[in-house]
């Protein structure tokens, strides 16, 4: 959870700066989970009611406040997928 903590504190420049300059991605940030959830989800293709209720709670449990989510949802989409699922294993060539 720390670590999670130190990458959203990492990220907020750079999500400050894009969200000034809009973006591919640019959508209405809400400060809440569900909003979060919709955000992830959405960009994911998979906003399936079961997946929705278990990110919810997740996300409960992972941001401390509105601006900790809001800064979630200033990710990309790549951004935020890989931040709660993880950077894909690459195959050594």
């Amino acid at each position: 959870m720390i670590g999670r903590a130190l990458l959203i504190a990492a990220l907020l420049p750079a999500c400050l700066l894009r969200n000034l300059g809009g973006g591919a991605d640019e959508h209405q940030l809400t400060g809440t989970c569900d909003g979060a959830c919709a955000y992830y989800l959405g960009c994911k293709h998979a906003d399936e009611p079961t997946a929705r209720a278990r990110c919810v709670t997740e996300c409960e449990d992972v941001f401390a406040t509105p601006d900790t989510i809001a800064t979630f949802e200033s990710l990309s989409c790549q951004d935020a997928v890989e931040f709660v699922d993880g950077v894909p294993a690459t195959a050594a060539r």
